[in-house]
């Protein structure tokens, strides 16, 4: 029988063992978490810690990846969906999985290589991203909305890398205080941003190939950490807010105070 990585082989000699020894931590199994899970199963990750605390809904049907009727009718929740889906792929992954808020399990994700947020809310991101630069761990995000504009719609979205050391989400512009404080102004009256499945996979397949960049030897050239998607162009380029700033040092995350696991730190 033929090794089932056998035709990812071009992504180095022993890129089979570094996947089957990542533990990824996905938090927010929807729309782009379920299509995340998904494909990293099929390339062979050994190790999730999947976190959501929601139900399927009919609402689901159209964008997240493995739901069923079934599903919908049972309120199975997104995490168990994820849990079928990756054990489906490999029986032998290890998975530990919270149908929760994943700030009380913050502690848990300190152990992960990779943190994947998937999350709608600003402050949700700026939070996760303290997180992983407080855990020294490399935190990839992604996030879609539709504007409309003259009666049309349009479809945008971005795939980010937020590296310990390097620009975090605040240097690329996509985070800032007057977003965070129209989101707080504006809380609970709005209902769940749009959605569809196609844009959804594009985001998280990218976001998959940052991760495999991150993790395997396949490629030594750098990629750009801040992708902006087009999603009536069906196009992502580099960010060009990134190239006017990509020689500069992260103002936000540069002293011991804001770095670093809290864990090991002595009083």
């Amino acid at each position: 029988m033929k090794n089932r990585f056998d035709r990812q082989s071009f992504l180095g000699a022993n890129s089979e063992i570094l996947l089957r020894s990542a533990e990824v931590g996905i938090i927010g199994l929807g729309g782009g978490g379920s299509h995340i899970a998904q494909q990293l199963a099929y390339v062979g990750v050994g190790q999730f810690t999947l976190i959501d605390p929601q139900q399927i809904e009919a609402s689901n049907l159209n964008r997240m990846v493995g739901t069923t009727l079934k599903d919908v009718r049972d309120k199975t929740l997104k995490i168990d969906v994820a849990d079928r889906m990756i054990c489906a792929v490999n029986p032998k992954v290890k998975i530990e999985k919270y149908a929760e808020k994943w700030q009380p399990r913050a502690h848990l994700l300190r152990k992960c290589t990779v943190l994947f947020g998937c999350v709608d809310s600003f402050s949700e991101r700026e939070q996760l991203e303290i997180l992983a630069r407080r855990y020294l761990i490399p935190y990839i995000d992604i996030g879609m909305d539709v504007y409309e504009i003259d009666s049309q719609y349009s479809i945008s979205g971005q795939v980010i890398l937020s590296m310990p050391g390097n620009l975090c989400m605040r240097c690329f512009g996509f985070l800032n205080d007057h977003v965070l404080k129209e989101e707080a102004r504006k809380y609970g009256a709005a209902g769940g941003k749009p959605q569809v499945i196609w844009p959804n996979g594009a985001l998280a397949s990218t976001a998959v190939g940052l991760f495999i960049h991150l993790i395997t030897p396949w490629q030594a050239s750098q990629c750009s950490p801040c992708l902006e998607y087009d999603g009536n162009k069906h196009s992502f380029i580099p960010s060009l807010r990134f190239e006017l700033i990509k020689n500069q040092n992260c103002p936000h995350f540069d002293s011991i105070d804001n770095i670093g696991d809290s864990f090991w730190k002595r009083e």
